[in-house]
């Protein structure tokens, strides 16, 4: 079943032959604004740092305002992510043991298949594309390896802004593996988003999780058993007011703590120690 909100009609006619479905509500479009305006800047931030002796990357800090105002950028868009990721786990919580909605971005054994099946009608040994659901096995590996990434660079991020704490638990040599890896898991995402999510978004024309709506035909071939429940009629239905009023019961004090254990571990992962160097000229 797929959960859309009751309020908003399921289907939207954009041209005479061609329907649009209605996908994602303004909250996720609001997360995913969020997520790519913090993840840009710490890129454009971020690889200029890593490979500051390359001429483009070093005027672009010197446009930028210098190496202190970078990492200053960068920072604040880091803590601006992990803010983020505090809020989604909130949501995604919320709609599980509250909504009871299905656990669409869980892996599954028919996303293995599905991939082998759309491997062989890719080559032409099939001639039939999979009936794929609500988020297929290309979105589910993005989302994964966005968790992934950003678990990774939280860890690493940490070590590289609080080096001192670091060595006071660990042994040096993790500074400059953090280093190396925290740059090297940032070059890998953008590669992957430009290579690999960009293309699936622009090949396909698909700006759902801009407008929240998504052309019947881009539907037809990423999500076709999901359009086949809606035109059935067969949407998830939110459980009545009084199942949720007793769950929230619950729900909303835990929330509370859990949202203020994790802000105050952010405030104090951003406040722990100041380290930055203060950059010098360079002597002539």
């Amino acid at each position: 079943m797929t959960t859309y909100p009751q309020s908003e009609p399921l289907t939207k006619k954009v041209s005479e032959t061609r329907e649009a479905v209605h996908r994602f509500p303004v909250t996720a479009r609001i997360e995913h604004i969020i997520l790519l305006t913090s993840f840009l800047t710490l890129a454009m931030t971020g690889l200029p740092q890593k490979y500051a002796q390359v001429p483009f990357w070093a005027g672009l800090i010197a446009l930028l305002g210098g190496i202190e105002t970078v990492r200053i950028i960068h920072r604040v868009a880091a803590t601006a992510l992990m803010a983020e990721a505090i809020y989604h786990g909130g949501m995604i919580t919320f709609k599980l043991f509250v909504l009871g909605e299905p656990p669409y971005l869980l892996p599954k054994l028919k996303d293995l298949t599905d991939l082998v099946g759309v491997m062989a009608f890719n080559l032409g040994i099939k001639k039939e594309h999979p009936r794929m659901e609500r988020f297929n096995f290309e979105e589910k590996l993005e989302y994964w390896a966005v968790i992934w990434g950003m678990g990774v660079m939280i860890a690493t991020g940490f070590m590289l802004w609080n080096p001192i704490a670091t060595t006071r638990y660990l042994p040096g040599e993790f500074i400059p593996a953090a280093k190396q890896a925290h740059g090297s898991e940032a070059f890998l995402a953008v590669i992957a988003i430009i290579t690999w999510h960009f293309y699936n978004v622009l090949s396909h024309g698909n700006f759902s999780i801009f407008t929240g709506w998504i052309k019947r035909d881009i539907m037809a071939e990423k999500h076709s058993l999901e359009l086949e429940e809606i035109e059935a009629g067969e949407v998830y239905e939110p459980p009545p007011s009084d199942v949720i009023k007793k769950r929230l019961r619950w729900f909303i004090p835990l929330a509370i703590v859990m949202t203020s254990l994790l802000v105050a571990g952010l405030i104090w992962f951003v406040t722990f120690e100041q380290t930055a160097i203060t950059t010098i000229p360079p002597i002539q």
